[in-house]
């Protein structure tokens, strides 16, 4: 090998995407597995049907914080310290479509460790004084958290792209205060102990553990289809949300799109990369290299079950608000009006092809590229139809995308500071 002279470069075709074994624990809840891992590491994730959508947020938020929090036979000590000696770790996670709980341990003793989860999650007494307990914290957590611009930014921001529907509920400190054990116990009853949707799990475990796992959750599994709101129409126009004593001055910017089932949602990605998703973008380059209005600015698609929005958020300096966005508005009224380059198309696109091979390396990520799909009902062969259209789109193709998707009078724009 003469390392003087460079490797050859070579387009990126189709990957060959590992897809899990599936097991059908009832109708409507399958479990997948990845077993091709090469240490002994492993990972399952429990994903219940226990979103923000459900029910009140102060309710829900508080029934997934108290998921361990100790059930008839064991205290939260108790659960917390037999996962420490397993090795084990585990991680929740809420959003409005669902929960997720993630457990981690080596694969001699993820079956164990998956008992100790699973019976502290179905058997959850609630105990009053760790309900008290967590009250307080969220209680306190809330004080210091309402006064951030970022989050009353972010909180607006959800009741505009989300105008009108159960989603733009939030969450206040009299809710919090009113939290009574009651409507915790239903809650996890009606969406935890009947509300398990899917498994995935990731190493190489013997076909036993994997059965027995399957014979433990199939008690649990929901007994029908998941259903998702998908009539979103954000709310457009300015907000400013005052507050004096703010350094910085946070902003929100977007508006009601799609998830991965659309037909443009792989253009809409490439354009959002192109204005703000990658540390040489548009925005980048303007309100933080040319103007130092901010440390960053970024923009993102999120994906909400039956649909998802557009999203530019950043932080600037208070004195600063009324000329980035200016700034921002002309950004994406040149998108409409001048095509993109070829040289920064080309940029972008060997930009998105390395983030594609960076999220697909090894099993954990091959199970997570997996699971983004099946939510939507869609295969792997999705990534390759997303490297070949990265491959043919142009600038034209860009630059009606940016006409349909980008009109500035069509966007929910807040700002607090």
């Amino acid at each position: 090998m003469n390392r003087l002279i460079a490797p050859e470069t070579h387009k990126i075709g189709a990957i060959s995407f590992i897809t899990p074994e599936k097991i059908i624990l009832n109708d409507h809840a399958p479990l997948y597995w990845m077993p091709k891992v090469a240490n002994e590491t492993t990972r399952i994730d429990l994903y219940f049907d226990a979103g923000l959508r459900q029910s009140k947020n102060s309710v829900v938020s508080m029934t997934s914080s108290m998921l361990l929090s100790g059930t008839k036979e064991k205290n939260s000590t108790e659960i917390h310290s037999q996962l420490d000696d397993l090795g084990a770790f585990f991680d929740i996670g809420l959003s409005h479509e669902g929960v997720m709980v993630s457990l981690f341990a080596l694969k001699g003793n993820i079956l164990e460790a998956f008992e100790v989860l699973m019976d502290a999650i179905q058997n959850a007494s609630f105990p009053e004084d760790e309900l008290q307990e967590m009250k307080a914290e969220k209680i306190q957590n809330f004080k210091i958290n309402i006064n951030r611009v970022s989050t009353m930014a972010q909180r607006a921001f959800q009741q505009k792209i989300f105008h009108n529907t159960g989603y733009a509920e939030l969450s206040e400190e009299t809710d919090l205060h009113s939290i009574q054990r009651k409507p915790l116990q239903e809650f996890h009853q009606n969406h935890y102990q009947k509300g398990l949707t899917k498994i995935a799990i990731v190493g190489a475990l013997d076909e036993k553990q994997v059965i027995r796992i399957s014979a433990l959750s199939k008690p649990y599994c929901i007994d029908q289809e998941l259903k998702f709101e998908s009539n979103f129409c954000n709310e457009a126009g300015p907000v400013h949300l005052e507050k004096d004593d703010a350094v910085q001055t946070a902003i929100r910017i977007g508006k009601t799109l799609f998830n991965k089932r659309h037909t443009d949602f792989f253009d809409m990605n490439i354009l959002s990369t192109i204005l703000g998703d990658y540390f040489g973008s548009r925005l980048m380059k303007n309100i933080r290299e040319d103007k130092g209005y901010t440390y960053g600015i970024g923009t993102a698609i999120a994906e909400t079950g039956g649909s998802g929005y557009f999203l530019i958020g950043s932080e600037v300096g208070k004195e600063h608000l009324g000329d980035t966005l200016k700034e921002i508005e002309k950004e994406l009224a040149r998108l409409q009006n001048e095509k993109v380059g070829q040289d920064e198309l080309h940029l972008v696109k060997n930009h998105l092809f390395g983030q594609i091979l960076k999220m697909s390396d090894g099993p954990y990520a091959m199970m997570d590229l997996f699971l983004s799909v099946e939510s939507y009902g869609l295969e792997t062969d999705f990534y390759n139809t997303y490297i070949q259209r990265i491959h043919d789109i142009d600038s034209n193709d860009l630059l009606k995308t940016a006409n349909t998707y980008l009109n500035w009078k069509e966007m929910s724009i807040i700002s607090a500071g």
